[in-house]
């Protein structure tokens, strides 16, 4: 049988649809995040900057507001990272997440060795009964925990409250706000409990809606769970296959977006952890092996970075007091390219910085790098 082949190009403009970075979209944030099935917030502004790259007239209120009327949370998810996700969302996801977190935190971590000889049921359960009393941090919850248990370490004492199913409460998160990571239970915040029988097969199908196509290896290394292979075989009559020029099986919805591979694609810019950049095993189709260390994920110093042609171009960095933003480029750019970044950096610098009108936006020389390295 003749092979669906996709080129680099075409799944980058896939990826580029499916993510609303070809267009912006009109949709509510609340959809929007569904549509993506939660979004990097390990840093609390990055959702605003993603949200407004992707949604037509986006304003910082309406996230804000989604987030103090627990509408929508900051939770450890995918990955075990930060993500911000609807109500709805927190309460499918977190249980189908449970064994990535428990791997994270517990049997794959230093906190696990470090609380030999502990009741871990008694001490999941006093974590759950002091920050639903009242939303705690991890420096409030230690000193509480050593005067039950003096001889263990307080920091893997603390850590145990992240086996549970737990969000970041307001202020923490809330745009122009700040405050400490401060923990309660996602029952207790949102005043119900969570699925008892979420469907792996339905989180699949939707990240393929957001990301596809894509390989089981994709899959996995979206959210942190093993062994979904098998879910796609179950799956598989009901999507469409194609491979890429190496031969690894892709699979998609049938109806899924598939722009033309010559669709062109406006300059974008992403915030420091963005789910285009991060929701696959092989990156190629957004990012080459050059400029990789510009988001590898969970590593100090990641940056923030934009989109040239759809692919990666550089990263970007604001400078508060000057009012600046400056545009690093790791890639030659053509005129037209530089006259988009600026007037997309301009648009950018205007949201973040709404009341400052000594706004400026600059580029600077370009590393000797071609594009295809």
């Amino acid at each position: 049988m003749p092979r669906d082949v996709l080129s680099e190009r075409a799944l980058n403009r896939a990826t580029l649809a499916r993510q609303m970075l070809l267009q912006r979209a009109t949709l509510p944030a609340a959809d929007a995040i569904e549509r993506l099935v939660g979004m990097q917030a390990q840093v609390p502004i990055d959702p605003y900057v993603g949200l407004w790259t992707r949604l037509e007239g986006f304003q910082p209120q309406e996230l804000a507001d989604l987030i103090r009327a627990r509408r929508a949370v900051r939770a450890s998810l995918m990955r075990a990272t930060i993500h911000l996700v609807t109500a709805r969302d927190m309460r499918r996801l977190r249980p189908l997440m449970d064994p990535v977190i428990e791997r994270m935190f517990w049997t794959g971590s230093p906190f696990g060795r470090d609380l030999d000889g502990v009741d871990v049921d008694a001490l999941v359960a006093m974590v759950r009964e002091l920050i639903e009393e009242r939303p705690r941090t991890r420096a409030e919850l230690r000193p509480l925990l050593a005067e039950r248990w003096p001889d263990h370490d307080t920091d893997a004492l603390s850590a145990i409250g992240y086996l549970l199913p737990v969000i970041q409460v307001p202020p923490r998160g809330v745009w122009g706000k700040h405050g400490q990571a401060t923990w309660t239970t996602a029952e207790s915040w949102l005043g119900r409990s969570l699925d008892h029988d979420p469907s792996i097969e339905e989180v699949v199908v939707r990240y393929l809606g957001g990301y596809g196509p894509a390989a089981v290896m994709d899959i996995q290394a979206w959210c942190g769970l093993t062994k979904l292979g098998a879910v796609v075989e179950r799956l598989r009559q009901r999507l469409r296959v194609f491979h890429d020029e190496f031969g690894r099986e892709l699979f998609d919805l049938p109806d899924g977006e598939r722009p033309d591979p010559d669709t062109p694609a406006p300059a974008r810019f992403l915030p420091e952890y963005d789910n285009a950049l991060l929701g696959y095993k092989d990156r190629s189709r957004m990012i080459g092996d050059v400029r990789r260390r510009l988001v590898d994920p969970g590593i100090p110093g990641s940056f923030r970075t934009f989109l040239v042609d759809g692919y990666v171009g550089g990263s970007w960095r604001m400078e508060r007091e000057r009012s600046t933003l400056t545009i690093e480029p790791v890639v030659r750019l053509t005129k037209d390219e530089t006259s988009d970044l600026t007037e997309e950096g301009a648009r950018l610098l205007a949201f973040l910085m709404p009341d400052d009108r000594s706004r400026d936006v600059r580029v600077v020389r370009p590393v000797a790098r071609s594009r295809s390295a």
